[in-house]
């Protein structure tokens, strides 16, 4: 039996008692069950409205699922592909690193930034020149030095 049904059970009871709605007591117990009916319908719409969202969710969860499908199937056939690119652009790109002398945050930057001659830290915002007059080695130079 729901909460509903038992609340308009009670109300029949309270009816078929004779229940004295003019007394101190069976004002009281009225508004009672006034109430508990009221407190049994918000529930029911509660109950009903979770079930709309539940049989929505649902609804989304499949449709993700057919998203995350089609998107993994996409990937595979793109993967060998994907592959080349990366490889071909590791070699043209050298990158370079320094550290930060105000945060000590490590920074990352290309051959361009190095041409411009500063960078900006992304950290604390800090201006990190670069003097690099005299400073370019060949490698065949480097090889020497090794030795």
């Amino acid at each position: 039996m729901e909460i509903l049904e038992k609340v308009a059970y009670m109300k029949g009871l309270a009816e078929g008692l004779g229940l004295d709605t003019k007394s101190k007591e069976g004002k009281l117990l009225t508004v009672m069950i006034d109430i508990l009916d009221d407190i049994a319908l918000e529930l029911q719409d509660i109950r009903d409205d979770q079930s709309e969202m539940e049989e929505c969710l649902d609804a989304v969860s499949d449709d993700l699922n057919d998203v995350e499908t089609y998107i993994y199937e996409m990937e595979g056939e793109y993967d060998d592909e994907d592959e080349e690119d990366e490889d071909d652009g590791d070699e043209d790109e050298e990158v370079y690193e320094t550290t930060c002398p105000n945060c000590e945050e490590e920074i990352f930057f290309d051959e361009t930034i190095l041409a411009d001659g500063s960078v900006e830290c992304p950290n604390c915002g800090e201006k990190l020149e670069f003097d690099l007059d005299g400073e370019e080695v060949d490698e065949d130079e480097e090889g020497d030095e090794e030795e």
